[in-house]
């Protein structure tokens, strides 16, 4: 059994900040907290995946990776969830209350109390996980890391002011779920044709399937099935798909997922090379210099996605 260990701790101050920040300045893009928590739940997926190559039993005899996306109207709740990497309790308290990012300071420095000029950098910034909070009153954090024991799991909860509560719960399955008690006037986000509109407008390019819950039908006669989720995104990798095939918003909006921009990029690149070494790139360009940029401390890098790579010896070709 999992011993009681509850304790409530306070956001760093930073947090709290950005928290009365994105709650006033985002309130009119509050949709995107949609896209933000399903690229986080995609990104823990593919973690998975990705120390799986190495430990197999990480999968716990599931390997079909996915995100689920389930409400209650009567509630007034969306949970979104994924059984992905998952967190321990440390995780938590260092994902979740506070913000593990060089040069916050200078961000909060930059700040110049104009609504419009401040969201454009809170967009560079990125949003994450506390956009939930422009729709939501309460989320609660449900999570177990992979690999580790149901007893082992961990409960967070807050109201997005100045304090939130650990506590340690039993959880069966691997990964994360996020649980959004939606304030006043935000029922809309309890529905399953705006849920499904969201998630093929800003998330049908994520490789992980995104099931959404159907809206029941009493007079339909099929009972259970009527409220059966479905896949509403692709789930195939937008970098493998012919450029024929992918529009601009699609561009943008992979853009804005894997770079956790809320700005549009720059200009973009999706090349396919063949010859003695064969590939597809896609290349972006900001449309603006990361606010940090000259940090010494702000950690740098470059995402790599590859379609394929053949290399041929002189002899084959």
């Amino acid at each position: 059994m999992t011993a009681a260990s509850k304790e409530t701790l306070g956001f760093k101050t930073e947090v709290k900040q950005l928290l009365h920040l994105m709650i006033h300045s985002l309130y009119s893009n509050k949709e995107i907290f949609l896209r933000e928590l399903v690229s986080n739940a995609s990104d823990a997926c593919d973690k998975l995946r990705f120390q799986a190559l190495t430990n197999n039993d990480l999968y716990e005899s599931e390997s079909d990776l996915k995100v689920d996306i389930t409400f209650d109207k009567e509630a007034k709740t969306l949970t979104i969830a994924d059984n992905g990497i998952g967190m321990t309790r440390d995780d938590v308290v260092n994902h979740l209350g506070t913000i593990a990012k060089s040069g916050t300071a200078e961000f909060l420095s930059q700040l110049s109390g104009d609504q419009q000029k401040d969201s454009q950098l809170i967009g560079q910034f990125g949003v994450g996980f506390y956009s939930a909070f422009i729709v939501a009153d309460k989320v609660i954090v449900e999570t177990r890391r992979a690999g580790e024991s149901a007893e082992q799991g961990t409960r967070w909860e807050s109201e997005g002011e100045g304090e939130f509560s650990l506590e340690s719960i039993e959880k069966a399955g691997r990964g994360t779920s996020i649980t959004l008690h939606l304030k006043e006037g935000e029922e809309e986000f309890a529905d399953s044709f705006r849920l499904q509109n969201l998630i093929k407008k800003y998330s049908d390019h994520i490789a992980i399937p995104v099931f959404v819950q159907q809206d029941s039908n009493d007079d339909d006669g099929e009972g259970e099935d009527a409220s059966a989720p479905e896949a509403v995104n692709q789930a195939q990798a937008m970098w493998t798909r012919a450029k024929s095939d992918i529009s601009d918003e699609d561009y943008k909006e992979f853009y804005k997922h894997v770079s956790h921009d809320w700005n549009e990029p720059l200009t973009w690149m999706h090349n396919t090379v063949e010859g003695k070494l064969n590939y597809t790139s896609l290349l972006y360009i900001p449309a603006q210099a990361p606010f940090d940029m000259w940090n010494r401390e702000a950690s740098r890098g470059v995402k790599l996605y590859v379609q394929r790579v053949f290399i041929m010896d002189d002899a084959e070709q």
